[in-house]
C-alpha cells in the first residue's frame, strides 16, 4: 500500500471516529442527525480515494460509482429522518420552529 492510500485510510477513520464522538456526546436527535449525515459522505469519499489508488481502474470506477451514490443519497436520508423526528416528538422541544406553519398546514388538510 502506498503513503497517499495508507494516509487517506487514516484520515477517513479519523472523520468516523469524530462522527461517531458526535453521536455520544450531541443531546438532541438533530446534532447526532447532523455529525453522522455530515462525516459519513465525506469519510466514505476519503477511503474511497485512497482505495481507489490501489484496486486498478475497474476498481476505481466501482469506488467511483458506491461514493457518488452515498454522497447523492445519504443527505436525503439525513433530511427524511430529521423531518420524521421532527413531526413525531411532542412540541416545544425547539427554540424557534421554522416548519410549525407548514405542519400545521399539512395537518389541516389531512383533517379535511
Amino acid at each position: 500500500m502506498n503513503v497517499f492510500a495508507a494516509a487517506m485510510l487514516v484520515i477517513s477513520a479519523a472523520i468516523a471516529v469524530l462522527a461517531g464522538i458526535g453521536l455520544l456526546k450531541f443531546q438532541t436527535s438533530y446534532a447526532r442527525f447532523h455529525a453522522a449525515g455530515k462525516a459519513s459522505p465525506i469519510a466514505v469519499l476519503a477511503a474511497s480515494i485512497g482505495a481507489a489508488t490501489e484496486v486498478g481502474w475497474a476498481g476505481a470506477g466501482r469506488l467511483a460509482l458506491a461514493s457518488a451514490a452515498m454522497i447523492l443519497t445519504l443527505p436525503i436520508g439525513v433530511h427524511l429522518l430529521f423531518r420524521a423526528v421532527h413531526r413525531t416528538t411532542p412540541g416545544g422541544h425547539l427554540h424557534v420552529d421554522e416548519l410549525e406553519p407548514a405542519t400545521r398546514r399539512d395537518e389541516g388538510e389531512v383533517a379535511s
